[in-house]
């Protein structure tokens, strides 16, 4: 008997496995390749470099971006249509000079730019001698129109006879009160309203350098020339009047 795969004594070869087992033939003659000489090797990982300083594209990135944040500030400094001027700072009375050091600049927003005409930008310098020639409240926009020379001030100094305990004791030159003026001979009558409204001290010296002997503190304000007449009128009319002084600022 002839093993498997071997050759007879005929010179025949007979097939792998079984006779008639065509499956077993068919698995056993499958050809393998384990590669040959010649093959070529695969080729070798080469690793990404990464990019230097040195590299155009960083350059070229960083003006991109500069130029988009001018850009976008140059918009937004165009689409800005806010202006800087000035605003009291306190509520001053009329007669009151002004500096620089009783104004804060604030950034406003015009619907008409011709309104700005009507008002002190901050970069502008304020006459030396101006006055104010009428009152302007804390936080308001100074008008060119309430502000002027001394001499078109047309102010007079009127004197206020009040006692001590009637008057803050801060009021000083420069503080702006306001006057109210009552009848002791009438207590229960009511004032309207001050007498004399957001006006300016001009002197208000210690009690001792006034009428220290008679209890009684001067304070000298700058009164609009009419608004003293009126007030004149008033105190003649009252059998006992009675000053009551309070400060504004």
């Amino acid at each position: 008997m002839v093993a498997p795969g071997r050759r007879s004594r005929t010179g025949t070869r007979r097939a792998c496995g079984r006779p008639g087992d065509d499956r077993a033939r068919a698995l056993h003659h499958v050809p393998v390749s384990l590669g040959s000489p010649g093959t070529a090797p695969p080729p070798a990982a080469t690793r990404v470099a990464r990019s230097g300083w040195r590299d155009p594209r960083l350059w070229i990135g960083v003006l991109l971006v500069t130029g988009s944040v001018v850009l976008g500030a140059r918009l937004l400094a165009a689409v800005d249509d806010t202006v800087t001027v000035w605003a009291v700072a306190e509520d001053q009375g009329v007669g009151s000079p002004l500096t620089e050091e009783d104004l804060v600049a604030v950034r406003v927003r015009f619907d008409d730019l011709g309104d700005l005409d009507r008002y002190f930008q901050a970069d502008e310098a304020l006459p030396s001698d101006a006055v104010l020639l009428r009152g302007v409240g804390a936080g308001e926009l100074l008008p060119r129109g309430a502000l002027g020379p001394g001499d078109d001030a047309d102010l007079v100094h009127v004197p206020l006879e009040v006692e001590p305990h009637r008057v803050p004791s801060t009021v000083g030159a420069g503080s702006v009160i306001h006057v109210f003026l009552t009848d002791a001979a009438r207590p229960r009558a009511a004032a309207d309203g001050p007498a004399l409204e957001a006006v300016t001290v001009v002197e208000a010296p210690p009690i001792e350098e006034t009428f220290a002997v008679a209890g009684i503190r001067q304070v000298v304000v700058a009164v609009p020339e009419d608004t003293a007449t009126d007030f004149m009128v008033a105190l003649g009319r009252l059998q006992d009047p009675v000053l009551r002084l309070a400060q504004v600022s």
